[in-house]
């Protein structure tokens, strides 16, 4: 339960942030080349510092207390507020609404399955993880090739993929509840990097949905 309010509560600060950044002229001549409609060096700084803070959390949380930890989920889900906030700019109000519901409905059902299912899932671990690396190495090698080709192969893959990371997450999860063997202070910790591995599921799963189904202005 605590590691699903966490969760839900990254998403909707980071909606949050994204839909009053998009409104904001100023934030977005600041984020995005009103000329080129590229990124600034202030997005590309946000967007490192937002990888400081899932390496940071994701490695260090053991050392720091939970309330510190809740803090730093929260400052990464606001500056990815910020970073999306383009997504308004370049796909319909609609297309937006109707993907969100369909990758909610996604997760859930993924969820749902991995929670519920005997299949032991452990053995997805090193196969999602390749797969994720390849589909970070293409996007990278095809943002100086711009091949279309490559572009509609990393997003099928990479709905795939998160699919999977859900399914995986969930019941790594699950098997951390009910091992039960830690107090308060580390169950909250653990509740907070659960929450960052499902938003992170949910929020790419949403993007990659986004690229194949979205409606362009």
């Amino acid at each position: 339960r605590r590691v699903y309010n966490w969760m839900a509560g990254g998403l909707a600060l980071t909606g949050l942030v994204a839909w009053w950044a998009q409104g904001s002229e100023t934030v977005i001549s600041a984020l995005f080349n009103p000329q080129t409609g590229g990124p600034t060096g202030l997005f590309w700084i946000l967007a490192i510092g937002e990888l400081a803070l899932v390496f940071g959390l994701s490695g260090m949380v053991h050392r720091m207390s939970a309330s510190t930890a809740g803090l730093l989920f929260g400052l990464y889900s606001a500056l990815n507020g910020l970073t999306l906030s383009f997504i308004f700019l370049v796909y319909t109000q609609s297309s937006l609404v109707s993907t969100f519901f369909i990758t909610a409905g996604t997760f859930a059902a993924v969820s749902v399955w991995a929670y519920s299912t005997k299949r032991d899932l452990s053995g997805w671990s090193q196969f999602l993880f390749m797969g994720l690396i390849g589909i970070i190495i293409a996007s990278i090698v095809n943002i100086f090739l711009a091949s279309p080709m490559i572009y509609w192969i990393v997003s099928y893959l990479g709905v795939g993929i998160f699919v999977g990371l859900t399914a995986y997450d969930t019941q790594w999860l699950k098997s951390v509840a009910l091992s039960g063997d830690m107090d308060s202070e580390t169950g909250s910790k653990v509740a907070i990097i659960g929450a960052l591995k499902l938003y992170l599921d949910f929020i790419n799963l949403f993007l990659l949905l986004l690229r194949i189904m979205g409606d362009r202005r």
